[in-house]
């Protein structure tokens, strides 16, 4: 692919890029993508996520990880006291800090910041959750996560504004000053929304699948509402959280959501580019409603 592409140019809106925390994602290439596109001039912010290294933590300590279905069948974490003091030690204590190093090493101007720092991501925490358990709906007291619902805009365009390459991770401030568990997809897309950005979720598959054991089935675009809906069907597990971020991004303002693989030789590029399943914001125009 050529690297002269339109997709980088300074007059291009904002890219948020979220990096997946799955084993199988090195961020060498993101890295080097970045590189490209910040010194093209387009405005970059990166976000990462970090559920693997959390997990190894955890059973290197003995504890075994939980994750919990809600009634609409999205699957996330359980973040109980233990987890949450892992997970902030984990996430903006090393993961941050080597992403942002190997950023700086490759020229990026990036600075390191947790959704806490100046008050970046705040909202409110969910300390008891709704979950499925064997079918049956129940309610988990205990839970240290929160939902992302407002960022320190004039924190963020400020560093951009710099010339700085803003990689943030979670957890975020809690509305009861607490920190929080935040789900990395959806802390990218409440900032795409709030810079009117093209969000780039790369993870370690290609896309969304119609089925996700049949890698010919990928879908390459979805435009319309019925498409999304379509969309929003055949995502499963960890993909239905990636298709609910780009949802709350596309109602937000962001310009556009690319799922698409992290494991290509320039993922960002060739996610910029047209690779893995491109959602257009006229996509959900007339979708309402809230997780």
């Amino acid at each position: 692919m050529s690297e002269s592409n339109a997709a980088v140019g300074p007059d291009q809106p904002p890219v948020v890029v979220k990096i997946g925390g799955a084993r199988a994602v090195d961020p060498a290439g993101v890295i080097e993508d970045v590189a490209h596109i910040a010194a093209a001039g387009r405005e970059v912010v990166v976000v990462h996520g970090g559920s693997t290294a959390v997990d190894d933590t955890l059973e290197a300590m003995g504890t075994e990880p939980e994750y919990v279905e809600t009634p609409a069948g999205v699957s996330g974490r359980f973040t109980d006291e233990e987890t949450m003091e892992v997970f902030s030690m984990v996430l903006p204590g090393k993961l941050n800090t080597d992403l942002v190093t190997d950023l700086r090493t490759a020229g990026v101007n990036a600075v390191g910041l947790s959704g806490i720092d100046g008050g970046l991501i705040t909202g409110p925490r969910k300390s008891a959750v709704r979950v499925l358990e064997d079918g049956k709906k129940k309610i988990r007291r205990g839970d240290h996560a929160g939902k992302p619902e407002s960022v320190n805009v004039d924190l963020l365009a400020s560093l951009l504004a710099d010339g700085y390459v803003p990689t943030v991770s979670p957890p975020m401030l809690a509305d009861d000053g607490t920190a929080a568990n935040a789900d990395a997809d959806r802390v990218a897309a409440l900032l795409a929304a709030e810079l009117g950005a093209e969000l780039v979720l790369l993870t370690d598959v290609a896309g969304v699948y119609e089925d996700p054991d049949d890698p010919d089935t990928l879908i390459d675009t979805a435009a319309t509402p019925s498409e999304f809906e379509a969309l929003e069907a055949a995502a499963e597990g960890f993909m239905s959280r990636k298709v609910h971020a780009a949802k709350e991004a596309l109602t937000g303002g962001a310009a556009g959501v690319i799922v698409s693989d992290a494991t290509l030789r320039k993922p960002l590029l060739a996610a910029l580019e047209g690779h893995g399943t491109w959602i257009a914001k006229d996509a959900v125009a007339e979708i309402g409603g809230e997780a």
